[in-house]
């Protein structure tokens, strides 16, 4: 207990922020460490919950620059993807699957870096095997941006209108993942009460911060912790393998 509440609320906070910064990234920044304190399937599903909270006060704020037809052609193929993904997350054995869950996200990074030279996902297509593979990965790992902000980068998309896009997103494919695990995360009372304490603390410090820090910078943090986080949670399961 002392570990999750020492951990959860750094990550919590640090994702809170670079999502209210950046649009993006609060999960590939938490997710690994709400797996490591919490277990993978629990951990996801809390990541999946704060994700659906942080990409709904977004949204709020950001709706008007909204591509819905594009939003919803993304959204289509990750609710169908996300049964089965939620199937894996169900039925693989907890030490294997946080192998999976760190390695899952630490390739997804990787192709997040190297983006600029990875324009491969273009036109209905490119946005059928985004929205896929984010609604298989969300689900199963709590990490649906990385397919997304390729699909961004291929095609060029403006930042406002993709940010906006992807809060809508965000709430269907979250959404879709908690009901297909079974709803509401099984932690105990203070670890989901300093969890969201630790969420709207990180959204009012990123509403402070949004207009002053640079968002290079922010990704490039986003992406170290991530990384740091996601090593650990890969050494725990070949540990406990």
């Amino acid at each position: 207990m002392s570990t999750e509440l020492v951990l959860l609320p750094l990550g919590v906070i640090a994702g809170a922020l670079t999502q209210r910064v950046t649009g993006i990234g609060f999960a590939l920044v938490c997710a690994p460490l709400l797996v490591l304190v919490a277990g993978p399937f629990e951990g996801v599903v809390l990541s999946n919950l704060l994700g659906l909270i942080v990409s709904a006060v977004v949204f709020v704020t950001q709706w008007r620059e909204t591509e819905w037809r594009k939003g919803l052609l993304l959204a289509v193929p990750a609710l169908l993807a996300i049964p089965p993904g939620a199937w894996v997350a169900r039925n693989v054995p907890a030490p294997q699957l946080m192998v999976i869950i760190g390695l899952t996200v630490i390739v997804a990074l990787a192709a997040v870096v190297l983006s600029d030279r990875a324009r491969v996902l273009r036109g209905t297509s490119g946005a059928v095997v985004a929205g896929g593979a984010s609604g298989f990965m969300n689900v199963t790992a709590g990490v649906g941006g990385p397919a997304i902000v390729l699909y961004a980068v291929s095609t060029s998309w403006e930042h406002r209108k993709f940010v906006a896009t992807f809060q809508f997103f965000s709430i269907f494919t979250n959404l879709a993942s908690l009901a297909a695990k079974g709803g509401l995360p099984r932690v105990s009372p203070a670890a989901l009460l300093v969890s969201l304490g630790a969420l709207f603390v990180g959204l009012l410090g990123g509403e402070a911060l949004s207009r002053r820090v640079d968002h290079e910078m922010a990704r490039h943090l986003a992406i170290g912790l991530a990384l740091a986080g996601a090593a650990f949670t890969v050494v725990k399961g070949v540990l406990a393998w």
